[in-house]
């Protein structure tokens, strides 16, 4: 049986002769090669050097936290975090630079930092941090915020875990005429588009969702105008949110946060049994608290 391999020209199965004199192949051009090693080189490139999980050594930590890059910023807290949770006595030593970046103007930094401060639930430093996220203008930021202080058993966390099972309302600074815009239903990850429109300009600017979730309330359909301040948008928190909001709760929550426990606790629409079942336990965790108290 005749030997069958692919060809010098990359046509799989064809018969080729391990004798076929070399004037007889051709060859690929050195600069085309080049472009073709580029086109699996760069893109590798890119995503290793921003891929989080790339391990990152002391010095680069160090620098990463201080020099302004967002991406960065977040690869590095992202390996603090790791060494905080594996006990690193050594992690301690960029806790100054971690707390520095709850000033950042990026809210992506803000956010991890917010998650990775609150794995250090012993550190002053980050406890005065948080308390100052816990009031962002960003509600992911907020909300972070709001979980990791539950780690450090402070009260001031609970306005923003009630929160977080309500709907949020999404409005809009200046006034406009709506180019598209989602519908009631429609579900959301944080930054998706929920509308684009033009501004008085005529300029076309966009809103974006500021958290996850499912547009409980659509307002405003093609073509159609709003005022400056208008509520756009209410958007119903997901499954993920609620958890973690009746998680912190369940250790801190007290009567006020109670209705809207129970509620969940009844079977909210759009829920999981999960999620009721966790409910009625933090509704019970609550009431039996607020009756120690008493």
């Amino acid at each position: 049986m005749s030997d069958v391999r692919p060809n010098t020209e990359g046509n799989g199965g064809l018969p080729g002769s391990p004798d076929a004199p070399a004037e007889g192949r051709r060859r690929t051009p050195w600069p085309l090669a080049v472009v073709a090693v580029l086109f699996v080189v760069v893109p590798f490139l890119t995503w290793y050097w921003t891929w989080f999980g790339r391990s990152l050594s002391d010095e680069e930590i160090g620098k990463y936290l201080s020099e302004g890059n967002p991406r960065h910023a977040q690869h590095a807290l992202s390996q603090v975090a790791e060494r905080i949770e594996k006990g690193d006595a050594g992690a301690g030593r960029w806790n100054a630079q971690v707390a520095a970046l709850a000033a950042s103007p990026s809210p992506d930094v803000r956010m991890t930092a917010a998650w990775a401060m609150g794995i250090e639930h012993r550190s002053e430093e980050f406890h005065a941090a948080l308390l100052k996220l816990v009031e962002d203008p960003e509600p992911v930021v907020r909300r972070n915020a709001a979980l990791a202080l539950v780690r450090f058993g402070d009260p001031n966390c609970r306005p923003e875990l009630l929160a977080m099972l309500r709907p949020y309302d999404v409005s809009v600074t200046e006034a406009g005429t709506t180019l598209t815009a989602l519908t009631a239903g429609s579900h959301v990850k944080r930054d998706s588009l929920l509308l684009r429109f033009t501004n008085a300009s005529g300029e076309t600017k966009e809103v974006r969702a500021p958290l996850p979730g499912t547009v409980e309330r659509a307002a405003f359909k093609d073509g159609e105008k709003f005022a400056a301040g208008a509520e756009l948008f209410t958007l119903a928190p997901d499954e993920e949110q609620v958890t973690d909001a009746l998680t912190g709760l369940y250790f801190l929550g007290d009567r006020e946060e109670l209705p809207e426990v129970e509620r969940y606790a009844r079977g909210a629409e759009g829920m999981s049994e999960g999620v009721k079942a966790k409910a009625a336990q933090t509704a019970e965790a609550i009431r039996r608290r607020s009756s120690q108290n008493r």
